[in-house]
């Protein structure tokens, strides 16, 4: 059994998502850090930066922190949404870092500036807005190459970067624009498990759709 630290954010959403694909068992934790329950002693006992998501698999005793590395562990542990050798294995690897290192946090700025604080800093806003342009781009061309964004089959690369992209509306995208980036949107939406994913920890929420 997993126990699943969470709340409901594209970060979050990635390993509940992860969790139902995969059909493991797991127990939902809610920290809402909108009440600083993040900061909680026990919770940092488990994730020291203070950031969701989190989980302890009781199965083997690991304990994780950093969405990128929980989604790596579990498809390690299952065996599913990663190429096991080859090329297609460092693609899947690739197109995560990319979300890691640039989709994650850009579109993070974004959703800072234009959603939660319009017209406090007009640079940072033409500045972030601009970036999600240009990452909306970048995913575009991809998808108008392959499938998916590591290749002809669904990974932990798309699990990670889908949830960022269903808050188009936070970052001012209009997904007609990207035709590539809302068909591949559209078509992990219609998956179950990343419905039932969407929904975790608390119910009610429904997936934006174009």
């Amino acid at each position: 059994m997993i126990d699943l630290y969470t709340w409901t954010t594209p970060n979050g959403r990635k390993a509940s998502i992860m969790l139902e694909e995969t059909g493991l068992p797991y127990t939902v934790h809610p920290i809402d850090i909108t009440k600083d329950e993040q900061f909680a002693p026990d919770f940092l006992k488990i994730s020291p930066n203070n950031k969701i998501p989190a989980i302890v698999d009781h199965d083997t005793g690991a304990s994780l922190m950093e969405s990128g590395a929980i989604l790596l562990y579990l498809a390690e542990k299952t065996g599913k949404f990663i190429p096991q050798d080859g090329p297609g294995r460092w693609k899947a690897w690739q197109w995560l870092m990319f979300q890691m290192g640039g989709a994650g946090p850009m579109l993070g700025q974004a959703h800072y500036f234009l959603q939660f604080n319009p017209g406090k800093a007009p640079h940072a806003e033409e500045r972030f807005g601009k970036e999600a342009r240009r990452l909306y781009t970048v995913m575009d061309k991809r998808l108008g190459e392959a499938e998916y964004l590591a290749g002809d089959d669904y990974t932990i690369a798309d699990i990670a970067t889908w949830p960022w992209v269903s808050r188009f509306e936070w970052q001012r995208i209009d997904l007609t624009q990207f035709p590539n980036v809302k068909r591949w949107y559209l078509t992990i939406a219609g998956r179950p498990g990343v419905q039932r994913g969407y929904d975790v920890p608390k119910k009610g929420h429904e997936i934006p759709l174009v």
